[in-house]
This record gives structure tokens, sequence and C-alpha cells, in this order.
């Protein structure tokens, strides 16, 4: 892998264990000579995180919307900032650049970018790993929702595998690492239509 993408909050979140575990992502990214492709702000954790790789004399990619520089807030220090018309376009260029996709602590947007990107997996559109960093266990439960979708038949056990979580950043890049793609067909009851 020579460059994740991570998704996160432009909140720094209520608890400082969430900014020490963006510090422990960009550290372990430069440690594993991994590059950072991100949203391209300086605002909360997503701010944090590259500061961190950036700090540290690692590689640093940011693609914002021309709406959000135009309200300053993307970081101008960055080994390269991509500016793009939409957020359409923000999500393909971040997954053109990418090896895989990492969810810390965030919002609707880190929820949203992440889910979209699992699912162009899902739908065979990239064969990259996709993992969730669960700090104190903030994504837990949105890791019970996937495994109700699976008894509720609206998600292929197989399916479901394709979201990694673990709690610390090192193990995560270590899964991402050993992951290997699996073909599945996405309909769990495409004869009987």
């Amino acid at each position: 892998m020579k460059r994740i993408c991570v998704f996160c909050g432009s909140s720094p979140g209520s608890r400082p264990e969430y900014r020490a575990a963006a510090e422990e992502m960009g550290t372990e990214l430069v440690r594993s000579n991994i590059g950072l492709v991100y949203g391209g702000t300086h605002v909360g954790l997503m701010g944090v995180l590259a500061d961190t790789v950036l700090k540290a004399g690692g590689e640093v990619v940011g693609v914002i919307p021309e709406n959000l520089m135009a309200k300053e807030v993307g970081h101008n220090g960055l080994t390269k900032l991509h500016v793009v018309r939409s957020m359409h376009e923000r999500k393909a260029l971040m997954a053109d650049l990418s090896d895989a996709f990492i969810a810390l602590p965030g919002g609707f947007g880190t929820l949203e970018e992440f889910c979209e990107i699992v699912t162009w997996a899902q739908l065979g559109l990239h064969a990259n790993p996709c993992g969730i960093l669960n700090v104190l266990g903030y994504y837990s439960p949105l890791l019970a929702m996937f495994d109700h979708a699976v008894e509720e038949r609206f998600l292929k056990a197989e399916n479901r595998s394709l979201v990694l979580a673990r709690e610390s950043a090192a193990e995560l890049l270590r899964a991402l690492e050993e992951w290997r793609p699996a073909r599945v067909e996405k309909w769990l009851d495409r004869e009987t239509r």
C-alpha cells in the first residue's frame, strides 16, 4: 500500500482520546511508509492527522471542494492539495489516489464517505480494504448495525467482512495489509426475483 485514505471528523470530538487516535494513526502511517489521502482541511481530527504525518516527514495529499476552500478551511502546508468542484469529485479522486480506506471517529460526512466506499467494494468497483479504527467503541453501534443487516438478510456475511475493525492503528494497518478480496455476488436472493 502506497497511500491510505482516512475519513474523519472536521471536529476534534469531545474526548482527548480521539485526538490521540488521529495522532497514533498519523505516526503509524509514516512508520509504515504509507502516504495519507484525506479531506484537505486544517480543522478537527483531519487537521490533527495531517499535521502529525507532516511533522513526521510523511506525504499528505488533500482533496477539498471549492466551497470549503472558499471558507478558508483548506490546509495550506500539504504535500499536495487538490481543489475540486464538488463533493462527488472529491470522493472519486480520493478513491483513485488510495490503496485502502480507514474511518476514524467523525459525523455524517465520515459515515457517508466510508459507507459509500464500502458499497463500491461490495459492487466490485474497487478491490481495496476498508477499515474502522474503533476508538473507545465509537463505531460499535455501527458495527452492530452491520451485523444486524446480515441477520435480517439485507447483507451477506461475506460482504459484511469487507469492513475490518480494530482498536489500535498498528493492528488496523496490519489487518489492511493482510486482507485479500473475495468475489461475492451482491444480491442475496437474485434467483428468486
